[in-house]
């Protein structure tokens, strides 16, 4: 999923900073942290309303994030201080990414029209790692609107082995019948 340059900007130069300093887990999950928070449905509007100093929107982050690493905090005051707030998930998906690429992981998100059992996730996400020749981090979700089969999200890449994607397909052929026949 392609994120916005911005925010792949600013990972990559947080992620530099992260290795120099043998930091990239620690803020992965700080900024991740900071990311939820600045998308929050009472933090996010104060931090971009126009008549709240800067000084406070940044002390507001310093007290609601206090133990997050001051580098974090310091891309966290930046993006404040741009009006790119809404940018701090994109920054965290494009940090992850770097540290899944440097690491040699994989996410995927695997949907079923019902809840997988331990066996049956563990099978899949087997099955994904012999695919792509990575680790694999996976994470499922559950969308009875697909009826069987299931969904996985690898990167950019949709593989739809859905009822409702097959069905629609057999919907169609016919209606291309119908019309030629």
């Amino acid at each position: 999923m392609a994120k916005p340059v911005g925010g792949q900007r600013y990972a990559r130069a947080l992620f530099e900073l992260a290795v120099e300093n043998d930091r990239t887990d620690q803020w992965a999950s700080d900024l991740a942290l900071m990311a939820d928070a600045m998308q929050d449905e009472q933090f996010n509007p104060f931090l971009k309303h126009a008549e709240v100093p800067l000084d406070q929107k940044i002390s507001a982050l310093s007290t609601v994030l206090p133990d997050i690493d001051p580098m974090v905090r310091n891309l966290g005051s930046l993006l404040i201080t741009r009006g790119s707030v809404d940018s701090a998930g994109d920054v965290s998906a494009a940090y992850g990414q770097l540290v899944d690429d440097r690491l040699g992981r994989q996410r995927i998100e695997v949907t079923t029209a019902v809840e997988l059992g331990p066996a049956e996730a563990e099978r899949i996400r087997q099955f994904v790692a012999d695919l792509v020749q990575r680790e694999v981090v996976m994470s499922t979700r559950v969308d009875e609107s697909i009826l069987g089969g299931m969904v996985v999200q690898i990167g950019d890449r949709l593989l739809d082995g859905s009822t409702r994607s097959k069905l629609e397909v057999l919907r169609r052929q016919i209606r291309a019948e119908a019309a030629s026949g």
